[in-house]
């Protein structure tokens, strides 16, 4: 009975994974919006139906997919933290390899937006509208704060702000530059505003 019970977990757990993958890969080829869950499922060679056992929504697949790739920063960050990495090397690192991974998964930047447009909205609704990468830059800028390393007369929430829109203005910028190394250079911007001088 219990090898029955894990079958069936296994078999569900490949079925979600199979409807994510479907879903990152048709995200890329269509972008989000023009993308439909009958275009996800039929890539996932799956029924239309068997969607709903899953997700919600699209745009629940779409959080997914985000809250994964905020996990793929959170592991370089703690591979990162096992070197002698300054606070502000961390904080570049971690930007850098987020910009990597939005550069290879545009179909997240719409989370970016969204989550401006609700910025008035209450934490519950704004944290399940978030790509979750705030989060993240919070606690290096904290962390660099606490041992003096940044600046701390500008509020951690204010510098992440920043941070995440940055993300935001550079989806449309007009500049002939590529994605990473735009958003390089004003971090590059940043950090140097942000670094104590004394």
């Amino acid at each position: 009975m219990a090898d029955k019970i894990g079958s069936r977990q296994e078999k569900k757990f490949r079925a979600r994974q199979t409807i994510l993958s479907a879903a990152a890969y048709q995200f890329k080829l269509h972008g989000f919006a023009n993308t439909t869950i009958a275009n996800i499922m039929q890539e996932a060679n799956l029924g239309v139906g068997t969607f709903y056992n899953y997700f919600t929504s699209k745009e629940e697949v779409l959080l997914t997919l985000a809250k994964n790739l905020r996990a793929e920063v959170k592991e370089n960050i703690s591979a990162e933290r096992q070197g002698n990495s300054s606070w502000a090397e961390m904080l570049e690192q971690c930007c850098i390899f987020t910009a990597k991974l939005i550069d290879e998964n545009r179909f997240i930047l719409p989370l970016f937006i969204t989550a401006s447009e609700h910025s008035d909205k209450p934490e519950q609704i704004r944290q399940s509208l978030s790509p979750g990468f705030s989060d993240i830059f919070e606690e290096i800028i904290l962390s660099g704060q606490q041992c003096g390393e940044f600046r701390d007369d500008v509020p951690t929430n204010i510098i992440s702000e920043i941070l995440h829109s940055i993300y935001q203005t550079t989806a449309f910028s007009k500049l002939d530059m590529p994605f990473r190394e735009n958003i390089r250079l004003k971090i590059k911007i940043l950090l140097d505003g942000i670094i104590r001088r004394d």
